[in-house]
């Protein structure tokens, strides 16, 4: 007799089971993160990264695949304390619960991590990290500042960059802690330092230490460094770590360089360079130079040409002078007799006014004793009408007397004529 309910049943198979099984943990799980001790680590030949998390009671398998741990910024080891980001599975193959890890750090970093984004947004928000409030870098410094470990591998780097490029720049070194509970004092101190300093003013700084975890650059994640760093008057250049390494000292300074190699090549020129430059600017001026000469002798030889004896310009001039001269004399003579008769006329203006005012008062006394003229008159008409008549009496009678004497005159003459004798008959 057959069994009705095993009958009806559904058998899975195993890889139904498991791939039901990875589904439904890959669906309800979002992205987790899981801290945990490394054991059992390790790398075939694929690339890929196979460990075991565990802790005092438990452990959990995880896979890491190649195109994401090589993101991963340091080596895992077993018994290595870390901090894993990833998605829940299931592996088919084996059935067994696994994690796909995407992103690892130790396990100090996680928190430190999280400190780092909130005062990166805090000072981002107070805008320490503006561009337009960075300071230029100087060329040509002169005298560079370098804060940073004197022992660590960092000053040896940049001093030997700098004595190969540009050995002429002067380099101090503020020694301070790079790590540490004391570093961000001793940094902020050093910052301080450089921009007081007047014995021989510094041009730049350049704030830089080598590579390290997140907890050993973590003195240049401190609001206290990067407020100094921001408050500096001299231009600071940050180079903290490796080309992946980012601190707030980096956002906070004028200029980020990847290394302290890199840095020290960005602070100095190349003095192959310059040395190129100024063979280039001494052939463009000589160049130039003698362009200019064979200008200038050109211009000098068509002077030359047109230049005459200084004896005939002295005669010219001297010609000129006399000519000019006997112009002066005459200008001067005519300047004189101008204001002689300038004078003159000055002078006899001076008479004429006095004679007229003579004259008037003179006037006014006459007028003064002239009496009126009509009686005057009427006795003078009255003596003049007898003078008429006495004279023309007396014109009369002379007249007459005259007549009387012309008539005798004239018989007298008549008598006496030669042509009267002839016409009484005589001959000559």
């Amino acid at each position: 007799m057959t069994d009705v309910g095993l009958s009806n049943r559904e058998i899975l198979t195993v890889s139904a089971l498991n791939r039901s099984a990875r589904r439904l943990l890959e669906g309800e799980f979002p992205m987790v993160f899981v801290e945990g001790e490394i054991s059992n680590f390790t790398r075939p030949s694929s690339g890929h990264w196979y460990l075991t998390l565990k802790d005092d009671n438990a452990q959990l398998r995880c896979a890491m695949f190649v195109n994401r741990n090589r993101l991963v910024r340091f080596t895992p080891k077993n018994g290595m304390q870390v901090v894993v980001r990833g998605r829940i599975s299931l592996y088919e193959g084996r059935g067994e619960f696994q994690m796909i890890a995407e992103h690892m750090e130790e396990a100090g970093d996680g928190a430190l991590r999280r400190a780092f984004d909130k005062l990166k947004a805090k000072l981002e928000a107070e805008g320490l990290f503006d561009p337009d409030a960075r300071l230029p870098i100087p060329a040509m410094p002169n005298h560079i500042a370098v804060i940073t470990s004197p022992t660590g591998a960092a000053i040896r780097d940049v001093l030997s960059v700098l004595r190969r490029r540009f050995p002429a720049i002067t380099v101090s070194v503020l020694p301070v802690q790079v790590q540490g509970e004391d570093s961000a004092p001793q940094i902020v101190k050093a910052l301080d330092f450089a921009n007081r300093y007047d014995a021989e003013p510094f041009d730049v700084i350049l704030l830089t230490r080598g590579g390290g975890s997140m907890e050993d650059l973590w003195s240049f994640n401190t609001e206290p460094v990067a407020r100094a760093i921001h408050a500096s008057a001299l231009p600071v250049v940050c180079a903290v770590g490796h080309e992946t390494d980012f601190t707030i000292a980096d956002f906070a300074a004028d200029l980020r360089a990847p290394t302290p190699s890199a840095a020290a090549e960005v602070l100095s020129p190349d003095r192959i360079e310059w040395l190129e430059s100024f063979n280039r600017a001494e052939r463009t001026l000589t160049h130039r130079m003698k362009a200019m000469i064979e200008r200038h002798e050109s211009h000098v030889g068509h002077i030359a040409k047109r230049l005459r004896h200084p004896g005939r310009r002295l005669e010219d001039l001297g010609q000129q002078l006399d000519h000019l001269e006997m112009r002066l004399s005459a200008a001067f003579k005519r300047y004189t007799e101008r204001f002689r008769l300038a004078d003159i006329a000055t002078r006899l203006q001076g008479a004429m006014s006095r004679r007229l005012e003579r004259a008037g008062a003179d006037l006014r006394l006459t007028s003064s004793r002239v009496k009126p003229p009509l009686p005057r008159i009427a006795s003078l008409s009255v003596e003049l009408d007898n003078l008429g008549r006495r004279n023309r009496s007396a014109v009369v009678g002379e007249l007459r007397q005259t007549s009387a004497k012309l008539s005798t005159i004239e018989s007298r003459l008549t008598g006496m004529d030669p042509q009267r004798v002839l016409e009484r008959g005589y001959a000559i």
